[in-house]
C-alpha cells in the first residue's frame, strides 16, 4: 500500500468518525436526494466557496464548474446526482445553456458518446424541473 493510500485510507477512517460523532446515521449515508435539501447555492455564496476566496486572482465559480461539469463527464457521467447539482450551479453562475451543452459536447472525446449523452439528458431534466418550477411560481 501506497504512502498516498495509507494516508487517503486514514482521511477516510477520520471522516467516517465524525460524521458517525455528528449522527451516527450519517455513517451510512447516501447522497441521493441531498439535491433536493439545497437545490442551489446562492451565487455569492459559490464565488465565496469556488471562486475569489481560495484564489482572488484565479478561476471565477462559473469556469471552477465548468471544469468540474467536464472531470464528471470525462469520467463516464456515471454520478447522476453530481452533474445535475453541478448544472444548476452553473445555470445559478451565470452559465447558458449553449456554454453548459458545449462542454458535455467537448468531453465526448474523453468519456465517450454515451456518457455525453447520459449527461444531456440530465441537463435536460435540470432545465425541465426549473422550467416547471417557474411555471408553478407564475
Amino acid at each position: 500500500m501506497s504512502d498516498f493510500t495509507k494516508t487517503y485510507a486514514r482521511m477516510m477512517e477520520q471522516g467516517t468518525a465524525m460524521l458517525k460523532a455528528f449522527n451516527p446515521a450519517l455513517e451510512s449515508f447516501q447522497p441521493e436526494g441531498l439535491d433536493k435539501l439545497m437545490p442551489t447555492m446562492p451565487r455569492d455564496w459559490m464565488e465565496a466557496m469556488f471562486g475569489n476566496a481560495f484564489n482572488p486572482d484565479g478561476l471565477d465559480a462559473k469556469t471552477r464548474l465548468m471544469i468540474t461539469l467536464a472531470g464528471l463527464v470525462a469520467t463516464g457521467a456515471t454520478a447522476d446526482p453530481q452533474i445535475k447539482y453541478t448544472v444548476r450551479h452553473l445555470i445559478e453562475a451565470g452559465a447558458t445553456q449553449k456554454e453548459i451543452a458545449e462542454v458535455i459536447y467537448q468531453m465526448s472525446m474523453l468519456g465517450g458518446l454515451p456518457a455525453m449523452n447520459h449527461a444531456l439528458e440530465l441537463a435536460e431534466e435540470v432545465y425541465s424541473e426549473q422550467k416547471d418550477d417557474e411555471e408553478g411560481n407564475a
